[in-house]
């Protein structure tokens, strides 16, 4: 089992207090181990005798705690067996559940009660949820396998072929299991992408039109870290003989990115400082994914699979990410945290002048002193000018030290 270190060291703080600790990711990305692993700590560091309730609300067995105010009565119940001891709530999947934003809040209030929930889908922070708590919850986001946690996953060491297989079908969690052999990896995600849609998206948010849903969806996974608009969705489908409006783009669009399955990075101009409304990039949740379900080749689509793997690996070390604009040229991430900014540039294969001029020219006209780095899969140190070249992968591993 690989121990979600990077999500359990920020949950750490947060045990024993008053506030709920919400899990969110898309479907399958490991939240439920993730429950255990907390669980796991509970009672390693801070009460070996913890009494602990797990819940999982996607599992049919527990239908009935989907009604109104059944949820509440099982937590009260469970409450009441342990009296004055801390009591550990794990509620998994627990947005289907009627009412529950009331019970969890409600449970909250008592001092002997510690609660954790997970979902996949971000409305789980809006609305209702914001309203009883007042602030009252702090949130975790979860995404697949880094890969660090690929390579300790599948027992691999870090080499082209272990980068190559990540790169090819990502880091969903249970793939492990079935030893990231092509046929069943790819049969596996694909019926994954289908639940997502299925469950976290036409049913949530009531979509007739599956197929116009789908034909969106691919051309984004298709166009992954490419510029686009919504209106270039919808020229693209009248081409294919498929009408819709912008703003049916937009909606279908926003209902994947609250199932995580899609991410949306705003474009960001440098001198001006101000956010541009003009078109946005939108990055597929996990490389596998994407490959299962659109018409994949490797040598085709790897500048767009290293930057996916680059945006999620900034992502998952908590830095808020837009794409930069100066002078005309692209800056590919512009990473920022605490106040600091790293900006990053992805390339494939720097072995002319032309490309390193290229890659490097960009990150040249940013006019401030933070840290500029280009990575590529050239081993073949290129840093110049005040500004760092890294190999991609060991970037991801930490194995640098721009690796922030």
């Amino acid at each position: 089992m690989v121990i979600r270190n990077n999500v359990l060291d920020l949950v750490r703080p947060f045990v024993g207090t008053d506030v709920i600790k919400v899990i969110t990711g898309v479907r399958r990305s490991g939240k439920s181990v993730l429950l255990s692993q907390i669980r796991d700590l509970i009672v390693s560091e801070f009460d070996k005798d913890a009494p602990c309730f797990y819940l999982d609300l996607d599992d049919e067995a527990n239908a009935k705690y989907l009604q109104s105010g059944a949820l509440y009565a099982a937590l009260e119940s469970e409450l009441a067996k342990h009296k004055n001891r801390k009591t550990y709530f794990f509620l998994d999947e627990v947005h289907d559940a009627v009412g529950w934003e009331k019970a969890v809040n409600s449970i909250r209030k008592r001092p002997n009660a510690d609660v954790y929930v997970t979902g996949s889908n971000s409305k789980l922070l809006s609305g209702e949820l914001a309203t009883y708590l007042t602030g009252r919850y702090v949130e975790f986001s979860l995404a697949p396998f880094s890969y660090a946690e690929f390579l300790e996953a599948s027992n691999a060491q870090n080499s082209d072929e272990a980068f190559r297989i990540y790169l090819e079908f990502g880091g969903m969690p249970f793939l492990s299991e079935l030893g990231y052999r092509s046929e069943p990896a790819r049969r596996y995600l694909k019926d994954l992408y289908g639940a997502i849609l299925l469950k976290d998206v036409v049913r949530r948010k009531q979509i007739r039109d599956v197929d116009l849903l789908n034909r969106i969806v691919r051309y984004v996974m298709t166009e992954t870290s490419h510029v686009f608009s919504a209106r270039s969705i919808v020229d693209f489908l009248k081409s294919e003989h498929c009408v819709t409006a912008p703003a049916t783009v937009l909606n279908y669009l926003k209902a994947c990115e609250e199932a995580f399955l899609i991410s949306k990075v705003e474009r960001e101009d440098l001198i001006g400082k101000k956010i541009l409304s003009v078109d946005e990039k939108y990055y597929a949740v996990d490389t596998g994914l994407r490959n299962a379900n659109v018409a994949f080749n490797l040598s085709r689509d790897i500048e767009k699979l290293l930057e996916t793997v680059v945006y999620t690996e900034m992502k998952r070390r908590g830095f808020a990410i837009t794409i930069g604009r100066v002078k005309g040229k692209e800056v590919d991430f512009v990473c920022e945290k605490n106040s600091e900014r790293v900006y990053i540039q992805v390339a494939y294969l720097m072995s002319t002048e032309e490309t390193r001029d290229r890659e490097f020219s960009a990150l040249r006209l940013v006019p401030d002193q933070f840290e500029k780095i280009v990575l590529s899969m050239d081993r073949f140190n290129f840093s110049q000018g005040g500004i760092k070249h890294r190999y991609l992968p060991d970037f991801l591993l930490g194995n640098s030290s721009a690796a922030i």
